[in-house]
């Protein structure tokens, strides 16, 4: 069993400039957010939910990115209601937001 049951990875890798990254979407500010959303919702910690930075996930085509775990499932987002919905939906409901999923 592992140690959390959902397990979240945003990158928020910074490219030199002029390079197309996660972190020039505001990826950093977006799990900021997240990170505070789930411990307000009381989902954090042992058992629940972990949000983590990463680094470059090789996906920054579609950026940002984030990679949720053991679902394997990969979001893109680009808002605070992204985020509430991915939360909300996925991590609350277990049901994967199709619009939001790459």
């Amino acid at each position: 069993m592992s140690f959390y049951d959902k397990h979240v990875f945003i990158c928020c890798n910074q490219r030199a400039a002029g390079e197309d990254c996660c972190n020039n979407h505001g990826a950093s500010e977006l799990l900021g957010y997240m990170k505070d959303k789930v411990k307000t919702l009381g989902l954090a910690g042992e058992g629940q939910i972990r949000v983590n930075k990463a680094g470059c996930l090789g996906r920054c085509d579609a950026g940002p990115v984030m990679v949720v775990y053991p679902e394997e499932t990969w979001y893109t987002f680009i808002d605070q209601q992204d985020i509430d919905e991915i939360v909300a939906e996925h991590m609350v409901a277990g049901r994967v937001v199709q619009r939001l999923k790459i």
